[in-house]
This record gives C-alpha cells, sequence and structure tokens, in this order.
C-alpha cells in the first residue's frame, strides 16, 4: 500500500527518515540561515548521520529546496483555505496554526535572507491575492488591471510583513508572535484593524482622505502607454 506524499515529497508516515530529516533542516535553517546551517548540525538535529542526509537530498542545496518547497506549499495551503467556506468551520484556524510554526519560521529567515524562496512565495502569494481581488470586486479591480496588481502586491507585502518583523511584534506584544501558544495574535489584531480601518474610510473624513490618495495617484501615474508590462 503506497503512502501519500507532502509538498516536499515526503511519505506522510515516514518520521525516521525523509520527513525527520526535512522538519530538523526546517528548524535550523531558521535559527542559522542558510549560510550558517551545515549538513552536520542538521544531522545531529535530526539525529541521522551526514551521509543518509546525502543519500535523500544530495546536498544542502537540495534539502534547502525540499524545505522550501514544503513551506511554501504549506502557506499557500493554508492561505488558499482560508479564503473558502471552510474557515468557519469549527476547528480550522486551530489546526492551521498547528501546521504553520516550523514554516513559518523558516519562511521568515527566507524572506529576511531575500532567498528564491522568498520571491516565489511573494509571486505566488500576489497571484492568489490578484484572483481573490478581482473575483470579490471585479469592478474595482479589474482582471489584469495595474489597479489589481498593486492592491495584490501591497496585500501580499502587508500578509508577510508580519513574518519579517517578528523580533519586533515580539518585542512589542511581549511574546514570540511566531510560538504556537501566540500565533493567533497577529491575524486576531489584523482583523481588528481592516474592520476598523473599513469603518474609518467609509466614513467622511475617511472619504476625504481617500479621494485625495486616488487623486494624487490618478495624477502622477503614467499613461497607459507607459506603464511597465509584467
Amino acid at each position: 500500500m503506497e503512502s501519500s506524499t507532502d509538498p516536499g515529497g515526503t511519505a506522510a508516515g515516514d518520521l525516521t527518515g525523509r520527513a525527520r530529516i526535512r522538519d530538523a533542516a526546517l528548524r535550523v535553517f531558521a535559527e542559522r540561515g542558510f549560510k550558517g546551517a551545515t549538513v552536520q548540525l542538521i544531522a545531529d538535529a535530526a539525529g541521522v548521520s551526514t551521509g543518509l542526509i546525502r543519500h535523500h537530498f544530495g546536498s544542502k542545496e537540495g534539502l534547502r529546496e525540499v524545505c522550501d518547497a514544503f513551506a511554501i506549499g504549506a502557506l499557500l495551503d493554508q492561505a488558499d483555505r482560508s479564503l473558502g467556506d471552510e474557515a468557519a468551520e469549527p476547528g480550522f484556524m486551530t489546526g492551521m496554526l498547528n501546521e504553520s510554526e516550523a514554516s513559518s519560521r523558516y519562511l521568515a529567515r527566507a524572506l529576511i535572507e531575500g532567498s528564491p524562496a522568498a520571491s516565489a512565495l511573494f509571486d505566488k502569494g500576489t497571484r492568489a491575492a490578484e484572483g481573490f481581488l478581482s473575483q470579490r470586486w471585479p469592478d474595482r479591480f479589474p482582471p489584469g488591471s495595474a489597479a489589481v496588481r498593486d492592491a495584490a502586491a501591497v496585500m501580499g507585502a502587508m500578509h508577510l510583513g508580519p513574518l519579517v518583523l517578528h523580533a519586533h511584534l515580539s518585542r512589542l506584544m511581549g511574546a514570540d508572535v511566531l510560538a504556537r501558544a501566540h500565533a493567533a495574535r497577529t491575524p486576531a489584531a489584523m482583523v481588528a484593524v481592516y474592520g476598523a480601518m473599513a469603518e474609518f474610510f467609509g466614513g467622511t473624513e475617511g472619504a476625504r482622505i481617500g479621494d485625495a490618495v486616488t487623486r494624487e495617484s490618478e495624477a502622477s501615474a503614467p499613461d497607459a502607454e507607459g506603464r511597465d508590462e509584467r
């Protein structure tokens, strides 16, 4: 009987081989960065030999590629599921947060270091945001328009920003915001801010600011022929 595989290509039940090494590598890469993480450190963390790592992954670079695929896949899968009806089901948020700590710490380091994984995550997340915005508000964010591209890119930066700045958030919030026990505080604060700002910009004062920003953006934007094509 064949077992299922995760985004990193590891059999779901194989916690003594590839998956155990991958999970250890996620932690060591997050703590040390790619340059500081050695194959020996990862082997020690996984309780295996360096030879077994090379047997399964070929090299440290090969291991990082598997970690990239696993962490990015996990985060994007969570993002997709959080936009659907499943997000309202009991236990959904708990399960998502239980799965996310190791991947979040790994991706936080990748974003800070500017690794290829960070660029891939941002690009894939932005494309998903474009689809979400255009589907929900097609008049405001027409598919393929500069408006939806700009909004999706900023949305991606807003949502990944807490990973990049997690040390500062943890310092001001008085807890490790990537730890499972406190992981819900950041999205809870984000939801509260979104709700408050929607009320603000729906009022007279916010509408005036919004109109002023829109006028300035339209006045300073190049004409359609001058826009860069993606």
